[in-house]
């Protein structure tokens, strides 16, 4: 893909401030290896989301995918679908020896992330890591630091930092199309008890891990990554603190994880970000709404809407004036009759028209340049530890329940976020 196409396709005005707000995309530019050359994968962890990424990656053809990995069989089995030719592993360890493998793309439970990561860096691999990267801030912390001292290639899951909906409004955000950006909405709602098959009792938590302490976090690393990182993505830095209140509501079918929370992330000069999540009502679905005081963005819908719209037409007018003869005669408390309801205003979309895809494609398009050209796009790995760093530390204000403030000692050098350790 040439830069400056993908660049044009999303209707980008500013190369300098586009690339300043997603310097990584430079990845997708033309580099100077021949079309002949290939990595070879292995997909370390065969379930659903692998499945997913190997539909994208076997479109690749600069991409073999060598090896799946996985300890049950019947994922192995659907995965091999996609990719009848790999070979299967059940011990990651052995794909690590195997000279042949590039790079690995890790999509098992979170907690077996951290593991499998350091042990891929020290066998000289290059990583794709599925968020949230790490189980605690300082796997995170490590695992950010084995990257840097190694010099391989670490990529997360975040398919939104190359999402063209978000590519297109973080750079009207940063050029000041909507103003001082003062708040951030995010959340993310679903209907759904979140459990999977389990064709034998024994196999309940390897299958739901999800629902489980012992192997996730729940909401706050499965949906909450994505959207945390699109608000520090969007304000260029961390928030201080964060406090939250967190419990199961609904699903009460033994489940350890909540199925209902919400926090609120305050950063230094006091501004809020908020991320909430239900389970058990999907109406309002998932969004980011950024508020500047000219504008708001939602780049889940690939929509903006400026706050003062074009005036109705004159017969509207006098409609209206006509109404508020009437009800300013009436006694009314407070000094305006008029409450604050939400803005009619439709919007315009970010680019004309809903995208087909969320960037997946494009993510991983670019981590499989990068380990061919052995160049670690700029922030991409900052941008992925942080998202990881503060799921988990607002996971820990809904365990401890009390305001937590962001560790130094797990603040890393990131010149867009202005955080020096």
């Amino acid at each position: 893909m040439k830069r400056r196409d993908f660049l044009k396709n999303i209707g980008v005005a500013g190369l300098a401030t586009f690339l300043a707000s997603s310097p990584w995309i430079s990845a997708l530019s033309e580099s100077e290896h021949t079309q002949k050359e290939k990595i070879r994968l292995a997909i370390i962890g065969a379930g659903s989301r692998a499945r997913h990424l190997s539909r994208f990656l076997t479109q690749n053809p600069k991409v073999e995918i060598a090896v799946l990995c996985d300890i049950y069989q019947p994922s192995i089995d659907s995965t091999l679908k996609l990719v009848p030719g790999a070979k299967v592993c059940m011990d990651y360890r052995k794909v690590l020896d195997d000279k042949s493998i590039d790079a690995v793309v890790i999509a098992t439970p979170l907690n077996s992330h951290y593991p499998i990561a350091m042990d891929a860096f020290d066998a000289g691999k290059h990583v794709f890591c599925e968020k949230t990267i790490g189980f605690t801030l300082e796997e995170c912390f490590n695992m950010y630091q084995k990257h840097r001292q190694t010099g391989l290639i670490f990529f997360t899951g975040q398919q939104r930092l190359f999402d063209p909906r978000y590519l297109k409004a973080m750079e009207m955000i940063h050029s000041g199309t909507f103003g001082e950006i003062n708040a951030i909405r995010t959340f993310w709602n679903r209907n759904g008890d979140w459990r999977r098959h389990v064709p034998s009792p024994e196999l309940e938590r390897q299958i739901n891990w999800r629902l489980y302490c012992e192997y996730s976090k729940g909401i706050m690393t499965e949906l909450a990554c994505h959207q945390l990182q699109v608000g520090s993505w969007a304000l260029r830095k961390i928030p201080e603190s964060v406090m939250g209140h967190g419990a199961i509501t609904y699903w009460k079918d033994g489940r350890e994880v909540y199925d209902n929370i919400s926090c609120i992330y305050t950063f230094d000069d006091g501004k809020m970000m908020t991320f909430d999540s239900v389970i058990s009502n999907k109406f309002y679905g998932l969004e980011e709404q950024i508020m500047g005081h000219l504008g708001t963005v939602e780049p889940e819908k690939g929509k903006y809407f400026f706050e003062n719209i074009p005036p109705a037409p004159a017969f509207l007018n006098m409609i209206n004036d006509v109404e508020n003869q009437l009800f300013d005669s009436l006694p009314f408390a407070g000094t305006s009759w008029a409450p604050e309801t939400a803005n009619e205003n439709k919007g315009e979309y970010i680019l004309g028209e809903r995208p087909k895809g969320d960037g997946t494609d494009l993510l991983l398009d670019a981590f499989v340049e990068a380990v061919i050209t052995r160049k670690q796009p700029q922030n991409i790995a900052e941008e992925g530890y942080y998202a990881s760093a503060l799921c988990l530390l607002g996971d820990q204000a809904l365990q401890e329940k009390r305001l937590l403030t962001f560790p130094d000692e797990f603040k890393i050098n990131y010149l867009n976020h202005r955080i020096i350790k």
